[in-house]
């Protein structure tokens, strides 16, 4: 998926959800009936009921691993702060990845806290603390965003402050810590486990939403696929 700004429109906000459906069958025609199949029966099991924060992660395998590991546990959102490292999702380590996973770019653990706050979700920091609680028992009735930090360092006293809660994966051995993309994964399984068995709550995409994203999909099935879905959008 192409980079998304956090505060920008999707380039079909102007569409209804009927032509949101027309533009997508006309667009769909221009790759193969098995993407087709892949994303009817794909898109129904992302979520943004889970989503998750990367606090300057420091070596690129780290970040595409954590990358690939959202997409294939239906995790549609990262959030990624950049005030030191940058951020680079490509490699093989993603598999492409980042072609089928929104991540949003920002400066702070502010800006993201904020951010997603004014979103409601509940902010959870991964790491040992005085308040925490074991992975399985988090409460997750609320949508949640689940942060990491750096390799070396890990969380910053600001990201460690601003959060909502704590959580933690527990451990049996000598080592004291995962690394990022292992606890990333760990956490991911539990928590998306969890959500999906859970009927009381409404983690799937609603329908206007699930439109949008696959015809973001789309965009990156087509070639030049953004200038052939606007072409086939202003022709409508």
């Amino acid at each position: 998926m192409p980079e998304r700004h956090p505060d920008s429109a999707s380039p079909f906000s102007a569409l209804s959800t009927e032509q949101k459906a027309e533009l997508y069958k006309r667009a769909a025609e221009l790759f193969s009936d098995n993407k087709r199949a892949l994303f009817d029966r794909l898109a129904p099991m992302r979520t943004r009921h889970i989503s998750v924060v990367l606090e300057d992660i420091y070596q690129s395998h780290n970040a595409a691993a954590v990358l690939r590991s959202c997409d294939c546990f239906g995790v549609q959102d990262v959030h990624v702060v950049e005030a030191n490292n940058p951020f680079n999702p490509a490699g093989d380590v993603a598999v492409g990845s980042s072609k089928w996973v929104d991540y949003y770019r920002y400066n702070s653990i502010g800006e993201v806290y904020r951010h997603l706050h004014a979103k409601g979700y509940r902010i959870v920091a991964t790491l040992p603390h005085e308040n925490d609680t074991m992975i399985g028992d988090l409460d997750i009735s609320q949508p949640t965003a689940l942060v990491f930090g750096t390799e070396l360092t890990g969380l910053t006293q600001e990201a460690i402050a601003g959060a909502d809660a704590y959580v933690k994966i527990p451990m049996y051995g000598f080592t004291e810590s995962f690394n990022i993309s292992v606890c990333a994964a760990l956490s991911l399984f539990s928590l998306t486990e969890r959500m999906r068995r859970d009927q009381s709550l409404q983690w799937q995409l609603p329908d206007d939403d699930l439109l949008d994203l696959k015809l973001h999909w789309a965009m990156q099935a087509i070639r030049d696929g953004e200038k052939v879905v606007q072409n086939i959008m202003q022709n409508m």
